[in-house]
C-alpha cells in the first residue's frame, strides 16, 4: 500500500530548452522540486521519471532517485504511469518537474486526499484574484460541484459572468498536482483522446469525458511554474534574495 510521489521531467520543453537542468542558487531546478516535495510525510518513494540520461546524473550527483523511461511519451502522464508501474506503488502523486518553489504542504494535502477521496483523481485549485487572470488563456479555470468534484476545466473564462463585472473569489485556477490510485493512472493513459481534451489542449478533459471523477481540494499557496526565460529570471531572483534573508552581510 506503498505511496509514490513522481516528477516527470524531460529536456525537451520548446519555450525553455534544457528547463529541468537549469540553475537556480547552486542547484538544478528539478532537486529542487525534488527537495520539496521530499518534505512531506507518507511518502514511501519519490523519484525523477525522465528519459534524459544528463536529468538522471543531475538527480544522483545532488541525492535524488531518477528512473530512466521512454523517449516516446506525448506527455508527463504517460511518463509518470511508466515510472509508476515499476515501482508498484499504491497511490501515485503526479507533481510537474517546473515547480521549484511548490508548497509541500499542498502536495501533502494532495497525498492525504488521494488516499481518502472517493474520486478518480485530486487535483488542487487556488482563488483567482484579477480580471487579467481570469482571462489568461495560459491560466487553467475550473469550476466545481457543491462537493468540491470538478465540472469543468477550461481556458476560457468559467463561470461566465453575465453581469461583465469582476467577482473575486468567483473563479478558481486549476493548480496541476494530480493523485490517483496507480491502477486508475494506469486505466487513463490507455484511454482514447477526447474531442475536447483536443480543443481545450487539457489533459484532465479526457478523464473526465470518459467518466471519471475528480476531486478538487484548495491549496494554499499559489507557486509559479517556470516555463520561459522571463520565469527563470523571476525565480533566480527570488533565491538570491533567499540566501540574502537567511545570511544577511555584515
Amino acid at each position: 500500500m506503498s505511496t509514490a510521489v513522481i516528477i516527470p521531467a524531460r529536456l525537451g520543453s520548446q519555450r525553455l530548452p534544457g528547463k529541468p537542468l537549469k540553475v537556480l542558487g547552486q542547484v538544478p531546478l528539478i532537486i529542487h522540486v525534488f527537495r520539496q516535495v521530499s518534505q512531506c510525510v507518507g511518502v514511501d518513494t519519490v523519484v525523477i521519471a525522465t528519459d534524459s540520461e544528463e536529468v538522471a546524473s543531475a538527480a544522483k550527483a545532488h541525492g535524488a532517485t531518477a528512473l530512466m523511461t521512454s523517449e516516446s511519451h506525448p506527455n508527463g502522464t504517460d511518463r509518470v504511469a511508466e515510472a509508476a508501474r515499476k515501482l508498484d506503488a499504491k497511490w501515485v502523486i503526479n507533481v510537474q518537474g517546473d515547480e521549484p518553489f511548490i508548497d509541500p504542504n499542498d502536495v501533502q494535502t494532495v497525498i492525504d486526499a488521494t488516499i481518502e477521496s472517493a474520486t478518480d483523481l485530486v487535483t488542487l485549485r487556488y482563488p483567482i484574484k484579477t480580471s487579467d487572470e481570469l482571462e489568461d488563456p495560459n491560466i487553467v479555470k475550473v469550476v466545481t460541484r457543491e462537493d468540491g468534484q470538478a465540472l469543468y476545466f477550461s481556458r476560457s473564462p468559467i463561470p461566465f459572468n453575465r453581469d461583465g463585472d469582476f467577482q473575486p473569489n468567483a473563479h478558481y485556477r486549476h493548480i496541476g498536482i494530480y493523485g490517483y490510485q496507480n491502477d486508475v493512472l494506469q486505466s487513463l493513459t490507455q484511454l482514447p483522446v477526447h474531442p475536447i481534451e483536443e480543443l481545450e489542449q487539457l489533459e484532465q478533459l479526457r478523464a473526465m469525458a470518459h467518466g471519471m471523477t475528480i476531486g478538487v481540494f484548495d491549496a494554499q499557496t499559489l507557486s509559479r511554474g517556470i516555463d520561459t526565460p522571463e520565469d527563470l529570471a523571476w525565480a533566480r531572483q527570488q533565491i538570491t534574495q533567499s540566501d540574502k534573508a537567511a545570511f544577511p552581510s555584515g
